[in-house]
């Protein structure tokens, strides 16, 4: 039962390997260039129209989508590597919740700061943009922090789905001093990810 994987290293690619990995799932890996927008060539955008990464192919050929809709198909597809919470429990409400804030609102913040110009018809207005993507950015990720105040993980003490999704987007955080003055609780997060064997070899492969 074999997965492919469309995605660049240090992308929201890790997240769907390191789950992949922990679910003892093999996984083949097709990586795209996008400093060289691979990613908005006709032949990918056949897989994925939005031409983003991650994309991920079920076994079955059903093509996915939208980190959180993977993160939560992965976690489905092998109950017993235990990726979420049990049903109906106050923790799997909880990484629900932060999965879906972190799918709604990082990652659009993220988008407005990487390519501004996007989000405006006036060139001249795109430094303005990505200058208050930083700030929300920021503002968003110092919520996060304080908020779940990890103890390793997000939920206590028990490793899910939602660690490696944190890890993930947190080495976007703008500068690496400044999340560690002001996300403390998150960088030890993504180091506890970064040290569980199965991932630790993924981690280094993305993030060096």
């Amino acid at each position: 039962m074999t997965y492919i994987l469309y995605g660049e290293p240090g992308s929201g690619s890790f997240t769907p390997e390191a789950l992949l990995a922990e679910a003892g799932a093999e996984v083949e890996k097709k990586w795209l260039d996008l400093s060289r927008d691979e990613q908005l060539d006709e032949n990918y955008k056949r897989v994925n129209p939005m031409g983003r990464v991650p994309t991920l192919i079920l076994p079955d050929g059903t093509i996915m989508t939208e980190s959180a809709a993977i993160i939560l198909t992965i976690a489905e597809r092998h109950p017993e590597a235990e990726l979420l919470p049990p049903p109906a429990s106050r923790e799997r409400a909880l990484a629900y919740r932060w999965m879906m804030f972190i799918a709604s609102n990082i990652y659009e913040a993220v988008s407005r700061e990487d390519y501004p110009a996007r989000f405006t018809t006036d060139p001249a207005g795109a430094d303005g943009i990505k200058e208050a993507a930083t700030m929300e950015l920021r503002r968003l990720w110092t919520l996060l922090d304080r908020t779940l105040n990890p103890s390793p993980y997000a939920i206590g003490d028990r490793f899910t789905a939602l660690d490696v999704y944190i890890a993930n987007l947190s080495r976007w955080i703008v500068g690496a001093e400044w999340r560690a003055e002001h996300c403390p609780r998150l960088d030890r997060l993504a180091e506890a990810v970064a040290q569980r064997p199965k991932i630790a070899p993924i981690w280094r492969a993305h993030f060096g």
